[in-house]
């Protein structure tokens, strides 16, 4: 073990040497790797994290083990921001910036149906309802892996030309109703202002495996990378009448149909769809009690999923506009509210030019690969508005299996390779090392 720990410690030292040389360009390096104990603890903390899960706002276990780990290494510590947050610092022995790296914490609402040993039998209130609780979207895996670079660069904090911020979000799947949460919440408290560092993190990492690639394939994308995320509610009032006499009164389901179709045309005939996609989906429509009276007012409910923010504006406005003009056509009214959600999800394209070949050294040059536009979202997206951000896929399905067949994430069968996590691992300590 001194052995490889000297040889680990002169190769740190190397590629730190190298990448301190101002005004030069950076040769490649061979990437830092993680031991075979430190795989297996990360393994370990991420079978507990799995068997143990919280919903969003409430990871309160979850959040004491970060905090327990992170203080054990030595670092500055806050605890409870944006309710269970922890944030841990890791000062380096050399002045330079600070980088961030991130992982959320919460789970979902989802009754788990794998057959692993770890497998959750949690359950939690949900709505005012009992729900099972699972970690369905690989959350486990990204606090191990973050927790297992918070391990590695600790050793190396002499070395290290600048500091490590270190993220474990709650809330990333959305706080419960009435209440504030994730990543907006985390700055708002001060995250990236005088919360624990000195200075303003100069980029932002974030890793989140896939169900859809191979096991240790990365998937990276310049620019946007994943949607906007809002939900729009319309509520359509008109005047109720007896089903057998329409003229008696104002019809809100027929002028809720004629807004339905309306908005169609938002997407497929005034937006520039050659700038950016964007997807707008009615999910609910609510109204009536009885076959033969029509109702008082019906209610539309849906989401806007976009790639530009000054389109996201624009089909906002045109959405409102197309529902209160129908509806006055009708004789009706119609009341829109728009709840915005999270922002696009952008990569600096310079900071993932930077970083691509260490991403490929690590993962392989054959397993880095850009990706199509993802219209899901991710409340990443407010840390990359605030400073360059990079965040990647990391697939987590063993090559051997059909991905198009392959549970998804948000499954209760969504299943992650364990042989991933090394991989994820090693990505965030070497974009920290090759960011000081």
């Amino acid at each position: 073990m001194k052995k490889l720990a000297i040889s680990l410690l002169l190769a740190s030292s190397a590629t730190l040497g190298a990448l301190s040389l101002p005004g030069q360009a950076m040769a490649q390096q061979s990437p830092i790797t993680v031991s075979n104990d430190l795989e297996q603890q990360v393994i370990e903390w991420r079978r507990h994290i799995h068997a143990n899960p919280e919903l969003s706002n409430r990871e309160f276990e979850t959040a004491k083990m970060v905090e327990k780990h992170l203080r054990s290494l030595g670092m500055e510590v806050a605890t409870g921001v944006a309710h269970t947050g922890v944030v841990g610092l890791l000062k380096g022995g050399k002045s330079g910036p600070t980088i961030a790296l991130r992982a959320d914490m919460d789970a979902l609402p989802v009754t788990e149906k794998t057959d692993v040993p770890f497998k959750s039998t949690v359950t939690s209130e949900y709505r005012g309802n009992e729900v099972g609780v699972m970690h369905a979207c690989g959350h486990d895996t990204h606090v191990a892996m973050l927790m297992g670079a918070a391990t590695k660069l600790a050793e190396m904090k002499d070395q290290l030309a600048g500091n490590v911020m270190f993220i474990f979000q709650p809330a990333e799947e959305g706080a419960p109703g009435g209440e504030e949460g994730g990543a907006e919440l985390m700055l708002k408290e001060g995250l990236f202002g005088d919360l624990i560092a000195e200075n303003k993190p100069e980029k932002v990492f974030g890793i989140h495996v896939w169900a859809g690639f191979p096991t240790g394939h990365v998937g990276y994308r310049k620019g946007p990378l994943m949607a906007s995320s809002d939900q729009f509610e319309i509520t359509v009032k008109g005047k109720q009448t007896h089903g057998s006499t329409p003229w008696g009164g104002v019809d809100p389901i027929v002028t809720s149909a004629q807004i339905i179709n309306n908005a169609q045309t938002i997407i497929s005939r005034q937006t520039n769809i050659t700038k950016a996609p964007a997807v707008l989906s009615f999910g609910i429509v609510e109204g009536g009690v009885r076959n033969n009276i029509i109702p008082d007012d019906v209610t539309l409910i849906g989401t806007i999923r976009n790639f530009d923010m000054d389109i996201r504006r624009d089909i906002h406005a045109k959405l409102k506009h197309t529902a209160e003009k129908t509806a006055e056509a009708n004789g009706a009214e119609a009341h829109v509210h728009v709840d915005l959600g999270y922002p696009v999800t952008k990569n600096d394209p310079e900071l993932v030019e930077q970083m691509l070949p260490i991403t490929k050294a690590i993962a392989g040059a054959d397993k880095v690969k850009e990706v199509p536009l993802v219209t899901g979202a991710e409340d990443f997206s407010y840390y990359a508005l605030e400073v360059p951000g990079m965040f990647v896929f990391l697939g987590v399905t063993p090559p051997e299996r059909d991905m198009s067949k392959e549970p998804s994430n948000h499954s209760p069968y969504f299943y992650a390779d364990e042989d991933a996590l090394k991989t994820g691992t090693e990505l965030y300590v070497n974009w920290a090392l090759e960011s000081l």
